[in-house]
């Protein structure tokens, strides 16, 4: 596997005996082990890769059938006494002197029990951040497709409940609705919690579908995204029920100028803050920069937040194969708010926006 390789190499050149890779979406990316964890204190299971060797996937014994199923570069191993027992077994074993670990996802408590077993074999513990994760930026055409899938079937899900949408069902209904139409069609599960949010509500950015009646006239924002066959997909759009009105009109016009500024300014070798000023600009000369708070995307993949960043701190260069999302805004709060979502692959002179749905232009 290329990708196992990949860590292979960079252990070698740095000298590294092992790593322990404990991170979900890092360990399916290397090994093809689905499972994910309910919380950082509860595992499914961990990798550890040596830089030469065979690597071995540790487990209990609730995943050990779909382990064995799904991963075949690994030696699968079962852990009756917790995994960090194990895990001092096989660094006897294999002489480990150096022992990587990802210290961006492990618990303080888990580091304390590690170093106690590191003292004790005279390993030395060296702290990762981001090794795997700055792989996984760049996403090869496997990976492509499966975005692709995911985000045609996201805007599926979006048409069929659009024409469902009435005045008088809460936000919380529509949000079980549309997480109920993305399993029913295939999806594995919604990529984050759905977000809706009717006149006033708009106003938070991650506001939580409520009881709250959705009404004709107002501005309506729908967060959503589902994982497909591991792969996330994001989107936005802002709706109204019936004619909306001059505000909303001149507010939601800014925000796609935003928004097609900012797909403008993508391309291979610009950083993510020029990318993030191009849309950002729109909106301050419109008179509502103080009301786009946030970064103008993030990357989508295995994770539905992850690397690269469209943001004013975000200085490395962005690549072919990166996938990321285009998502101005404008929040005002005790009206509402505006905030369009579209996914992009960057290309060496350009990017393609992968979203076909323009339901939201009918504004």
């Amino acid at each position: 596997m290329k990708r196992l390789q990949r860590l292979k190499n960079i252990l070698r050149r740095q000298d590294i005996d092992a790593m322990l890779v404990t991170q979900p979406e890092n360990r399916r990316y290397l090994s093809g082990y689905t499972p994910g964890d309910l919380n950082i204190g509860e595992s499914s299971g961990a990798l550890l890769i040596f830089r030469s060797g065979r690597p071995v996937l540790m487990t209990d014994s609730r995943f050990q059938l779909q382990a064995e199923e799904e991963v075949f570069v690994y030696d699968v191993l079962i852990y009756k006494r917790g995994l960090l027992e194990l895990l001092k077994t096989l660094l006897v074993g294999r002489g480990v002197r150096k022992l990587a670990f990802e210290s961006e996802y492990f618990l303080y408590s888990s580091y304390e029990k590690l170093q106690k077993i590191s003292d004790e074999l005279k390993i030395e513990l060296l702290p990762q951040a981001g090794v795997v994760e700055k792989k996984r930026k760049v996403k090869d055409d496997g990976e492509l497709a499966k975005i692709r899938a995911s985000v045609a079937l996201n805007e599926a899900v979006f048409q069929e409940a659009f024409k469902k949408i009435r005045p008088g069902m809460s936000e919380r209904q529509l949000a079980i609705l549309i997480e109920t139409l993305m399993r029913e069609k295939g999806a594995e599960r919604p990529s984050f919690e759905t977000i809706v949010a009717g006149g006033p509500n708009g106003a938070k950015p991650h506001a939580v579908p409520g009881d709250r009646p959705l009404q004709a006239g107002e501005p309506i924002v729908i967060d959503m995204g589902l994982v497909l066959d591991g792969y996330c997909s994001d989107m936005t759009r802002t709706v109204v029920l019936g004619e909306p009105d001059e505000k909303t009109k001149q507010i939601f016009r800014l925000v796609r100028k935003a928004q097609l500024a900012g797909v403008m300014a993508i391309r291979s070798g610009v950083t993510g803050s020029v990318v993030d000023k191009a849309a950002r600009d729109i909106i301050e000369k419109g008179g509502f920069g103080e009301y786009f708070g946030h970064g103008l995307g993030h990357g989508v993949g295995l994770a539905v937040h992850e690397a690269p960043s469209l943001s004013g701190r975000y200085r490395k260069k962005l690549q072919p194969g990166m996938v990321v999302t285009v998502e101005p805004g404008i929040y005002l709060p005790g009206w509402g708010g505006v905030r369009l979502e579209n996914m992009a692959v960057v290309t060496a002179d350009g990017c393609e926006v992968l979203n076909t749905d323009t339901t939201f232009l009918d504004l």
